[in-house]
C-alpha cells in the first residue's frame, strides 16, 4: 500500500520526517517497504503561463510558445498540441532535471532556439498507470493559477514523500489512509483527526429515485445507498487527483475519483450506478443462477455461477457484488442521477468470485479481506460530502440502509499481571488503557481487570493474547531487554508407540528385510487388480475431493496394493529376489459420504519373492513377535480370503483374536502384477502389537541339568495343520517340552498322495532334576499313540 504524507497529515499533525517516521511506524509493527521521493528526482522546474502561441515557420508539427515564468519571458518550442493560451504549466528551465535523469539544454529547433521544455506527468515521476488517460501524450495543466516562477514541487504539493507499506492479511484496517493515520498517531502519541462528516444542503427524497433495497443472500452482511441528483460528468480537482496518483490510482472523472479517493481514505470500497438505468428503481443482493452472463466494465461478457453475487435490479445483473461493476448501468458523461452503493460482502465469496474470474481490484482485495460492516454509511456519506464539496453534484436526502444482523462489539478481558508476565516487562495498567485508547481500543478497569470494547473495525482482536501484543508492540519490542531463558530441563525422548515401531524396523532390517514407504492414497482400480470382492468393506474408501490423478484419488483400506506395485516394479526390472516391509496407515470412514474424520490405523506389511516361501515369512512374524515379548501365536488354515491362494493362506490369531494374515497370492493376482514367481504377502495389525507388546526383560538363569532331544517323522493327512501338530505335542509334555522345531515338510516319493511328511525335534528338560530315559519315552509314546489316533499319524521308517 502507498501511503503520501502529504495526505497523512491530514488526520495527522506529523512534524518528524519521512525516515524517522517510517522506522517508528516499523518498530510498531507495521512493514516499511520502501520510501518514494518525487521531490528528490526532479531540478530547477517552475511554473510558467503561456502568454502566446503561434506557429514554427519551418516545421508544421512544431509550435512556439512564449512563456512567463515571472522575471522573464521565454521561448520554447514544443510538438504539443493540448496547450493554450493562458495555461499554466511545468516548465523545465535550462539545466533542469528530469525524473528519468535528462537534463534539460537550450536546444535550436529549425532555427528557432528553446530555452527550456514543456513537461508531462511522466517526466515529473509520476508512472504511467496512474497518469489520467487525456494527460498520458500531453503536457500538464495546472487547474489553477499560481505565482510564476514558482518551484512545481510546491506548486503540486510534492513536497513529501511516499511510504510504501506491506501489510499483512490480518490487517485490513490498515489498507486504508485513515487506519494507517490511527497507526501513526498511536506510535507517536498525537491525536488523531477524523474527517468531520457534514451535508450541507439536501434536497428532496430518495424513494423518488430508488424504491427499495433487497437482500437475498446471506452473504451480504449489509448495503447502504443514496442517491445524487443533477450530476455534472468532469475532471475532479487537481488536489484530489494528485493524491490519488501518489496513492496508485488513476483518475478517470469527478465521480469515480470521489468513490476511489474514499476507498484509500477509509478502506471501504464503494460503486456508483447511473440511477436512471435501473429497471424498476430498485437494487437487488442476491446469488447469481447458473449460466447468467452480465458484460462487466472492461466491455466482456461473464458467465456466472450460483456461488457468485450480483447485484441486480427488477431484471438485469447490473454488477458482480464486491469485484466490478457492470457495463450497462456504468456513469458516463450523460449521466445525470447516481445511486451510491457502501455493502459488505462475505470475504470468502468474493475472494472465490475474485479467483475464478482474475478480476483482482483494489476493491475485491479489501472485500476478501474482511471490512467493519460500519464503514458502509461513513463511506457513503463522506463520498456525499465530497461531491457536495467539489460542485460535482447535490446530494438528495435520505437513506436506504439495509443492515439485519448488527454486528456486537465483543468486550476483552485482560489481566494486565498477565501482560506484564508474558511480556517480560512492568507496566502500570493506566500505560496499558493509554496504549490501548490511542489505538482506538476504549478500555476502563474495573476490579483489577482491564476490560477491553474492541473497535469494530479491528477484525483480528479476539483474546486477550491479542491486546497483550497491541501493548507490546506500543511500547516496543525493541526496548524489550534480552533476558535469560528460565525454565526445567526435561529429557525428551520417543513416545512408547514410536519406541516399539523402531524396535519392530531393527528387528525386521536385522532379519534381512528392507523397510520402503509409499503413498496413502491408491487407484480404486488397484481392488480389482487385488481380486477384492464388490461386497468386501476394504471397498469403503474415501474418495479425494481434488486428487493429483486417477492412481491417487482415493485413501486406502490395505496396504497390499502399494507392497504389490513395488515387487512388479522390481520383479520386471530383473530384481532376482526382494524382501520388504512397510508400516503405514490405512483408513477406514465412519460413514459414507465423510462427515467425520476416519480411523487411521496403524499396520505392518510384508512381501517377498524369490528363493523364501510361506515358512521363510512365518518365521519372520514369530521372531519378529517373540523379541516384542508376544508368544503363543496361532496360525488357522483359510481358504476364503480374497487376494490369496485358497490353502496356502492362514489367520494369525492372538488370544482369540484375529492379528493379521500370511499366505500366498492367487495366481491371477500374480499375473494381474505381471510377476512369475510365487509372491508372500502378510500383514499385521500393528495397533494391536502395541497393545500386546512387553519390553520388559525378566532374568532367567541358565538351566542346571541337561537336555534331551528326540525327533519324531510322522505321516498324515496333507490337509492337517502342523499347529494342530503342535498343540497335541505340547498337551502331553509335562511342563517338560522345553521347544518343539519343526525342521522337515516333504511330500513326494514314498509318501503317498494327499499325505505329507512332517518331521519334529522335541527338546525336554527340567527345572529340578535330571531327566531319564524311561519318563521321556512314555511321553514320547504317549504322543505318538495320540497322534494316531487324532489323525491316523504314522511314524515315518
Amino acid at each position: 500500500m502507498l501511503l503520501p504524507i502529504n495526505w497523512l497529515k491530514d488526520y495527522v499533525d506529523i512534524k518528524v520526517d519521512s525516515k524517522t517516521l517510517s522506522d517508528k511506524l516499523t518498530m510498531s509493527g507495521s512493514h516499511v517497504e520502501s520510501i518514494i521521493s518525487l521531490k528528490d528526482n526532479i531540478k530547477n522546474i517552475v511554473v510558467g503561463k503561456i502568454e502566446s502561441i503561434q506557429a514554427h515557420k519551418n516545421a508544421d508539427k512544431l509550435i512556439i510558445c512564449k512563456v512567463n515564468i515571472g522575471e522573464e519571458i521565454l521561448d520554447i518550442v514544443t510538438a504539443a498540441r493540448n496547450v493554450n493560451e493562458g495555461d499554466y504549466i511545468p516548465l523545465a528551465l535550462v539545466g533542469a532535471k528530469l525524473a528519468d535523469g535528462t537534463i534539460i539544454e537550450k536546444t535550436d529547433f529549425r532555427g528557432v532556439d528553446s530555452f527550456g521544455m514543456l513537461c508531462s506527468l511522466s517526466e515529473l515521476g509520476y508512472s504511467d498507470n496512474v497518469i489520467p488517460k487525456e494527460m498520458r501524450d500531453g503536457i500538464y495543466i495546472l487547474d489553477r493559477e499560481h505565482p510564476l516562477g514558482e518551484d512545481i514541487v510546491k506548486a503540486m504539493e510534492l513536497e513529501e514523500d511516499i511510504i510504501e507499506f506491506e501489510i499483512t492479511p490480518n490487517r485490513p484496517d490498515c489498507l486504508s489512509i485513515i487506519g494507517m493515520a490511527r497507526e501513526a498517531a498511536a506510535t507517536l502519541d498525537l491525536d488523531l483527526k477524523e474527517p468531520n462528516i457534514k451535508i450541507e444542503n439536501e434536497l428532496e427524497d430518495i424513494s423518488k429515485y430508488i424504491k427499495s433495497i433487497e437482500i437475498e443472500t446471506p452473504n451480504c452482511n449489509r448495503y447502504y445507498g443514496r442517491t445524487i441528483k443533477d450530476v455534472k460528468i468532469g475532471p475532479s480537482p487537481q488536489w484530489m487527483q494528485n493524491k490519488l496518483m501518489e496513492a496508485g490510482m488513476r483518475p478517470i472523472s469527478n465521480i469515480v475519483d470521489v468513490t476511489n479517493y474514499v476507498m484509500l481514505e477509509y478502506g471501504q470500497p464503494l460503486h456508483a450506478f447511473d440511477a436512471d438505468k435501473l429497471e424498476g428503481q430498485k437494487i437487488i443482493v442476491r446469488q447469481a443462477k447458473d449460466g447468467e452472463t452480465i458484460k462487466t466494465l472492461d466491455d466482456v461478457d461473464r458467465k456466472l455461477s450460483s456461488d457468485d453475487i450480483v447485484i441486480a435490479d427488477e431484471k438485469y445483473s447490473i454488477g458482480i457484488a464486491g469485484v466490478m461493476g457492470g457495463f450497462e448501468t456504468e456513469v458516463s458523461p450523460a449521466t445525470k442521477n447516481v445511486l451510491l452503493e457502501g455493502a459488505n460482502f462475505d470475504d470468502k465469496s468474493i475472494r472465490l468470485t475474485s479467483k475464478k474470474f482474475n478480476l483482482r481490484s483494489e476493491a475485491s482485495s479489501r472485500f476478501e479481506k474482511g471490512i467493519d460492516p460500519k464503514l458502509s454509511q461513513i463511506a457513503v456519506d463522506r463520498a456525499c460530502q465530497l461531491i457536495e464539496e467539489i460542485g460535482a453534484g447535490r446530494v438528495v436526502k435520505g437513506n436506504i440502509d439495509v443492515y439485519e444482523n448488527v454486528k456486537i462489539e465483543n468486550i476483552i478481558r485482560l489481566r494486565p499481571e498477565r501482560a506484564n508476565k508474558i511480556l517480560g516487562i512492568e507496566i502500570s495498567k493506566d500505560e496499558m488503557i493509554k496504549y490501548l485508547d490511542n489505538l482506538g481500543i476504549k478500555s476502563e478497569i474495573k476490579d483489577e481487570f482491564i476490560y477491553s470494547i474492541v473497535p469494530s473495525f479491528r477484525l483480528d482482536l479476539e483474546l486477550e493474547v491479542d491486546l497483550i501484543e497491541e501493548i507490546g508492540r506500543m511500547y516496543g519490542f525493541h526496548n524489550i531487554k534480552s533476558k535469560p531463558l528460565v525454565g526445567v530441563l526435561t529429557r525428551g525422548e520417543k513416545p512408547y508407540e514410536k519406541q516399539i515401531e523402531d524396535k519392530a524396523k531393527r528387528i525386521l532390517q536385522g532379519l534381512g528385510l528392507n523397510e520402503v514407504m509409499t503413498y496413502s492414497f491408491i487407484s480404486p482400480r488397484a481392488y480389482d487388480r487385488i481380486k477384492i470382492s464388490e461386497d468386501n468393506k476394504l471397498r469403503n474408501y474415501i474418495k479425494l475431493i481434488n486428487p493429483l490423478g486417477e492412481d491417487y484419488s482415493v485413501m486406502r483400506t490395505t496396504l497390499i496394493p502399494n507392497m504389490l506395485d513395488l515387487l512388479s516394479r522390481n520383479y520386471n526390472r530383473g530384481v532376482k529376489q526382494c524382501l520388504f516391509y512397510e508400516i503405514g496407515n490405512i483408513f477406514t470412514p465412519k460413514e459414507l459420504p465423510v462427515k467425520r474424520l476416519p480411523d487411521e490405523d496403524k499396520v505392518i506389511s510384508f512381501g517377498v519373492y524369490g528363493e523364501k516361501d510361506f515358512y521363510y515369512l512365518k518365521e519372520v512374524i514369530d521372531k519378529t513377535l517373540n523379541k516384542l515379548g508376544i508368544i503363543d501365536l496361532e496360525y488357522i488354515k483359510d481358504k476364503e480370503l480374497d487376494t490369496f491362494h485358497p490353502g496356502r493362506t492362514a489367520r494369525i490369531m492372538l488370544k482369540g483374536e484375529e492379528l493379521g494374515v500370511l499366505g500366498e497370492i492367487h495366481p491371477d493376482v500374480s499375473e494381474n502384477y505381471e510377476i512369475k514367481d510365487k509372491v508372500y504377502i502378510g500383514w499385521l495389525d500393528f495397533e494391536k502389537i502395541i497393545e500386546e507388546t512387553s519390553l520388559d526383560i525378566k532374568f532367567k538363569s541358565l538351566p542346571k541339568y541337561p537336555s534331551m532331544n528326540r525327533d519324531i517323522a510322522l505321516i498324515l493327512d496333507r490337509e492337517i495343520p502342523v499347529g494342530d501338530i503342535e498343540k497335541l505335542i505340547k498337551k502331553h509334555g509335562e511342563e517338560l517340552i522345553e521347544k518343539i522345531e519343526l525342521f522337515d515338510v516333504y511330500t513326494g516319493d514314498q509318501i503317498p498322495e494327499d499325505m505329507k511328511s512332517v518331521a519334529y525335534s522335541i527338546t525336554y528338560r527340567s527345572a529340578d532334576r535330571t531327566l531319564i530315559d524311561e519318563e521321556v519315552n512314555t511321553i514320547q509314546k504317549s504322543i505318538v499313540d495320540d497322534l494316531k489316533e487324532a489323525y491316523g499319524a504314522e511314524l515315518r521308517s
